[in-house]
């Protein structure tokens, strides 16, 4: 098949197969990648705007058991680091947010061995007690699956409860590459592709958003990358008509500094911009049933992230007012909330306030500028 061809059935919103996608990937010239994608944004997010989230990534706990290779935050239980957040820290945290012009947490932790699921009921709805009005994006399949082991109960019990006691919406942490030959190499103790599929499946039929993403740039081949790819767009066609399913995708990259997988195997994070570009179109591409793709300027930094915005992605995430995890392995990169929309500005769009959701926000009327070390 010429290249022709697949840029019109992609036109089309039809479903590429694992080897047209490839073939795009490895043998497109990146401009004409780059407006295939970008067609493709504009007919489904028509308003044109690159959306942006003010929100805080809180860690419930760094106790964590998967034993992850690219994974720097966590401490084993029992070290002398180890904490679980209590309530008084949730609540300044929760307040600085709020000043900051922040209408959410990511909440996420560890493979705690003795955090079951009351426990997470207890905080959830602890937090929205106190602050009805703030979002709660948390866990991810991974810790759901700890948590129905810790219970051996069922993803849909574990997820039921946690939506009733205040979950608003699942993140898509811990997919990593959906192949578990990679996942045996970098996160042996996470759950395998096929459960984290299975809950994202379970968390749609609840009516739970969810949102999807794929570390990439380590041990993954290419078409390991378009397994992870299809697995997604599948669980996505096969949600109910009413539910958002995977909101969004995230596509970001291994960030390698001082991580085991570095030191020990000697992986190291080679990604070019043009490669990050091209995997941003092809998320575009190969998801025609996603309306969100967000570009990782966490990871690839700004000016590869702007590109990115004229090649299929149409939000720039949030401005992340705190993060441990991704920060841990390297990645340097931070944005306020005026500089991240003068970024989106600079790339030629119009900067909206989004919710975790995706409608929009207005800007708050006054936001205090954000001072923090961490």
């Amino acid at each position: 098949m010429h290249l022709q061809d697949l840029y019109q059935k992609a036109l089309n919103f039809e479903f590429l197969t694992i080897e047209e996608g490839m073939m795009l990937f490895e043998e497109s010239p990146l401009s004409e990648l780059m407006f295939v994608a970008d067609e493709l944004r504009k007919k489904q997010v028509p308003h044109g705007k690159v959306t942006w989230q003010i929100d805080r990534n809180v860690n419930t706990t760094n106790v964590c058991i998967a034993n992850c290779k690219f994974c720097n935050f966590y401490r084993i239980p029992g070290h002398a680091e180890a904490y679980i957040t209590d309530i008084e820290t949730y609540k300044k945290k929760i307040e600085e947010t709020i000043r900051w012009g922040g209408d959410q947490l990511l909440l996420q932790g560890g493979h705690h061995p003795g955090l079951g699921l009351q426990f997470y009921v207890d905080l959830f709805r602890q937090l929205k007690q106190l602050y009805p009005n703030i979002k709660l994006h948390t866990l991810g399949p991974p810790e759901v699956a700890h948590i129905t082991k810790l219970e051996k109960s069922t993803h849909r019990e574990v997820l039921s409860a946690l939506k009733e006691a205040g979950m608003d919406s699942l993140p898509g942490a811990g997919a990593e590459i959906l192949v578990d030959r990679v996942r045996r190499l970098i996160s042996k103790g996470k759950c395998g592709a096929q459960e984290w599929l299975d809950i994202m499946a379970e968390a749609h039929q609840l009516d739970i958003t969810t949102s999807g993403t794929m570390m990439f740039g380590h041990v993954e081949t290419v078409r390991e990358r378009f397994e992870h790819l299809v697995k997604i767009r599948e669980v996505q066609s096969r949600k109910p008509e009413h539910a958002n399913g995977f909101l969004a995708f995230i596509p970001w990259t291994f960030q390698d500094v001082d991580t085991l997988l570095t030191r020990i195997r000697g992986v190291q994070n080679l990604t070019t911009p043009d490669e990050y570009i091209r995997m941003i179109a092809i998320s575009r591409i190969m998801l025609p049933n996603v309306k969100n793709i967000q570009a990782s300027w966490l990871t690839v930094g700004k000016k590869t992230a702007q590109i990115c915005l004229h090649a299929g992605a149409n939000d720039f995430g949030s401005i992340m007012l705190e993060e441990n995890v991704v920060s841990a392995a390297g990645a340097p990169h931070r944005f306020t909330y005026r500089s991240i929309q003068d970024a989106i500005a600079e790339a030629g769009f119009t900067p909206q306030l989004r919710t975790q959701k995706y409608q929009f926000r207005e800007m708050p009327a006054v936001i205090e500028e954000q001072v923090i070390n961490y």
